[in-house]
């Protein structure tokens, strides 16, 4: 591999850095507003937030949009940076990472639905639409962890990045699929693996955007 090639990974390989990130500002504030208006079994106290607070719980929709959108684009430059290590395992990667955006974006309506709900109507409906939402999430998110087998897998074989950040990839993949699954079959699950598996994501995204990748030259 030549320096051109060299700098053009590296290139590709921050600006994913830098969309994982964007990805992650505008998802986890999306989630921050979530889970400071919304009271679970509490449908008067959540009312009164969303109420108190509208245009926030209008930016945490808009938020959730806007990381959806750079996940698109998060999912292609992954693409990009890691076709040559195996096309396969890339495709395969590619095809989860854009499954669940069209997913998480339609689901986006069940927090619309809430607004023209607020003036009058019955709190369990505000309610009924915010516990669907929060459904439609845990589907997306079972694809959120399953798109990071693939990517840990090609960030391991690939020798330009760590293999140690291929395999907190995997784990975190591992703490969002039982996080779902866990949730949808039992309604008393209240662990929250992936709270602490997403560290892997982090580190990965810290790599891309500071490091780069690291290719002997041929």
């Amino acid at each position: 591999m030549n320096n051109d090639e060299i700098s053009s990974l590296n290139k590709t390989a921050r600006v994913a850095g830098l969309l994982y990130l964007l990805v992650a500002i505008f998802s986890g504030f999306a989630a921050v507003v979530r889970s400071g208006l919304v009271v679970s079994g509490d449908a008067a106290a959540t009312v009164s937030n969303i109420q108190s607070s509208l245009m926030l719980f209008r930016f945490g929709i808009v938020s959730d949009l806007v990381g959806q959108v750079f996940h698109i684009f998060l999912a292609l430059a992954l693409y990009e940076l890691f076709k040559t290590v195996n096309k396969t395992q890339a495709l395969l990667m590619l095809v989860l990472a854009l499954v669940p955006v069209p997913i998480a974006m339609l689901n986006q309506l069940n927090q619309f639905a809430v607004l023209p709900l607020l003036g009058g109507a019955s709190q369990s409906q505000v309610m009924f639409f915010l516990n669907l939402h929060n459904f439609g999430v845990l589907i997306a998110q079972i694809f959120w962890g399953l798109w990071l087998f693939p990517l840990g897998f090609l960030v391991f074989k690939s020798g330009f990045v760590p293999k140690i950040l291929g395999l907190f990839l995997i784990i975190a993949g591992f703490g969002y699929v039982i996080d779902s699954f866990g949730k949808f079959l039992s309604p008393s699950y209240s662990l929250t693996i992936s709270v602490f598996t997403f560290i892997g994501e982090v580190l990965f995204l810290l790599w891309l955007l500071i490091k780069g990748v690291k290719v002997p030259a041929s």
